[in-house]
């Protein structure tokens, strides 16, 4: 049976090229790839050659398996390091552009990278890493805003305080899937 979704994909891909070349596209041979992306149950795993399950980067998440709460395998997407180390390193960027502009710029600004994030990656089962983004940004914020003088770094009860006053938006899942 899976000889045969096999040969599905492998005719799909030569027809997808041909149907790109009508319109002058092609497909990039270093970004597509065939996976075996089938479920493969850790527990009872005898074979030590045969790898885990596979995990892949598509469109920004990596899709991974794992077992829902009622026991049954499911694909989730979360988000993919390489985009949270790209958004952090913008964040960072971005922090120091305007160490000097009034802290409610910053957050302005802030808050809206965070809400463009979330609407993007607010997907059902990545709310962690979405918090933990969250967390992340805000230290970038404290590392920046510390710069500002000649002074110690800011400490952690003065950030708390414009926290307090400007807070950064919530992780939020804007796109929710029906739980298996």
């Amino acid at each position: 049976m899976i000889l045969a979704y096999k040969d599905d994909a492998e005719r799909v891909l030569r027809v997808l090229g041909k149907r790109l070349g009508k319109y002058g596209l092609d497909l990039h041979p270093d970004k597509t790839q065939m996976i075996d992306f089938r479920f493969k149950p850790q527990s009872g795993h005898d074979d030590p050659q045969e790898p885990l399950a596979t995990t892949f980067n598509f469109l920004g998440f990596t899709h991974v398996w794992v077992t829902s709460e009622k026991g049954r395998a499911m694909v989730r997407q979360l988000t993919a390091k390489d985009r949270v180390a790209r958004t952090l390193k913008a964040v960072s960027r971005v922090c120091r552009g305007m160490r000097t502009r009034p802290p409610r710029d910053q957050h302005q600004r802030l808050s809206r990278m965070l809400k463009a994030h979330y609407a993007y990656f607010g997907i059902s089962g990545n709310f962690e890493r979405l918090a933990t983004l969250q967390n992340h940004v805000a230290r970038i914020w404290r590392k920046w805003l510390s710069r500002r003088s000649n002074e110690r770094s800011m400490p952690w009860v003065a950030f708390t305080r414009i926290l307090t006053l400007f807070p950064l938006p919530q992780p939020r899942i804007v796109h929710r899937y029906a739980k298996p």
